[in-house]
């Protein structure tokens, strides 16, 4: 039971939970991100609905069991907010290097089948968001219904590809993955409507056809705050037979009402030697890779993160650059923390082949989402605030320190921060977000 979730003691609990018969109607599986609340809330709904002798084992063979591995259980509704591209790409990539390392038919046979669950499932994490029983009557489902045929289909006939040509193999993993990244990017909302948990609470309330039925709502802070009320509702009054999870880095964003009706059950930050654990294991990365989960998963953007380093560098020299030019245009002293700015990071853009900086604003916006194709594979965009943030700490960390260096250093962190916020949150879009962020630091960076 849970034996694919890795190095958190909360599962023990759970298991003591679901063994005893208490476990609670309404759950919350709280905790940082990447530690595994997610599958932890899958692998809960496969063992409740269990129909085998051995309830819990992975392997289990019975109907319920194969459908929920392979998440096409009718009795599995999942919603929310998620990151799916670099999941879904690791995951791919995991196939593949399993295909290059096998030597004969035989040995091919044994090795794919795990990581070719391991790619299915994380595209089908994605599909599951468009299950029919949620977009009844939405008028975007049908725009959206034929990326989500040819996922399916694709999906359908990677298990005969995973046997034959290798080269075939890479062509139709990067077919999956460019679908499954335009439904993302073009599906997957922000937010979590009403619509969306009043369909869930009218799913909850037919009957089961198994054992019992699991609704998981990922990352529940992001809803919508009618979409909370209406979620309280449920609640209120859980149906039977059904167990709702909701799972949340940050459940300070739920209602103390919702958070008084859940059972809390807290994940904890995994160590480094866990994490190199679950790449190697899970991903079948490599298990010397000591930068972190989320490090892993992020070096599958587009753009890696050497790239994004780069771009990071060119954008603080830029603001450097253009602060120093209002100054000169105003006749004022330039303070002695900006100069050091700039002759910080100018030299590292060019050393990454980035030029001088930009000549304005404008040109740096340009050069921006030219080289990041205007952030629309899902988490580039985060991916480039989180570069830009580690950039800044590097600087503060350098040469010597002042107190006119740790504000500025605050000041950055500040409104990449904000900026995150607005563009996860708020909606804003991100040429506003840049906009915005690029315009604040200037005004900071002048006295």
């Amino acid at each position: 039971m849970f034996e694919n979730i890795l190095h958190q003691p909360v599962i023990k609990q759970l298991a003591s939970d679901i063994g005893s018969g208490s476990l609670a109607p309404a759950l919350l599986f709280s905790g940082p991100a990447y530690g595994g609340k997610g599958a932890a809330a899958l692998e809960l709904a496969r063992v409740l609905s269990c129909q085998g002798t051995g309830i819990g084992r992975w392997n289990c063979p019975c109907p319920s069991c194969l459908r929920h591995r392979n998440l096409v259980s009718p009795d599995l509704l999942i919603l929310g907010k998620k990151r799916f591209f670099q999941e879904i790409a690791a995951s791919s990539g995991a196939l593949l290097r399993q295909a290059a390392q096998a030597k004969t038919p035989e040995e091919l046979r044994r090795l794919l089948p795990p990581v070719r669950m391991l790619f299915v499932r994380s595209v089908r994490k994605l599909l599951a968001r468009f299950n029919p029983a949620l977009w009844e009557d939405d008028p975007k489902f049908g725009k959206l219904s034929s990326c989500i045929s040819a996922l399916e289909e694709d999906l359908e006939d990677l298990e005969g590809i995973i046997t034959g040509d290798r080269g075939k193999l890479e062509k139709h993993c990067a077919s999956i993955i460019k679908q499954a990244a335009k439904l993302e990017s073009e599906g997957v909302g922000d937010l979590i409507p009403i619509g969306r948990i009043r369909r869930a609470s009218w799913w909850s309330r037919l009957a089961p056809l198994g054992r019992h039925k699991c609704i998981v709502l990922e990352n529940a802070e992001y809803m919508q705050d009618g979409a909370k009320n209406a979620l309280l509702k449920i609640l209120e009054e859980p149906p039977p037979r059904v167990t709702l999870v909701l799972t949340s880095s940050r459940p300070m964003g739920l209602l103390p009402t919702m958070l008084s009706r859940l059972r809390d059950y807290r994940f904890v930050k995994r160590s480094p030697m866990a994490e190199e654990e679950v790449i190697s294991r899970i991903f079948r990365g490599p298990a010397a890779y000591t930068e972190g989960l989320e490090s892993y998963l992020g070096s599958f953007l587009p753009l890696k993160t050497g790239n994004l380093h780069a771009l990071g560098a060119y954008l603080a020299s830029s603001v450097a650059a253009e602060a120093v030019r209002e100054l000169r245009r105003r006749m004022k002293e330039i303070p002695p923390v900006l100069v050091e700015l700039g002759k910080f990071f100018t030299p590292l853009a060019e050393a990454e082949g980035m030029g001088r900086p930009a000549a304005d604003f404008k040109t740096l916006l340009a050069k921006i989402f030219a080289d990041t194709g205007n952030f629309e594979i899902p988490g580039l965009f985060p991916q480039f605030f989180r570069e830009l943030g580690a950039l800044i700490s590097l600087w503060l960390r350098s040469g010597r320190g002042s107190p006119e260096k740790a504000l500025c250093a605050a000041a950055w962190r500040r409104e990449i921060n904000r900026s995150l916020v607005e563009a996860d949150s708020f909606n804003i879009s991100l040429p506003t977000v840049l906009e915005r962020f690029l315009d604040a630091l200037k005004i900071r960076m002048l006295p």
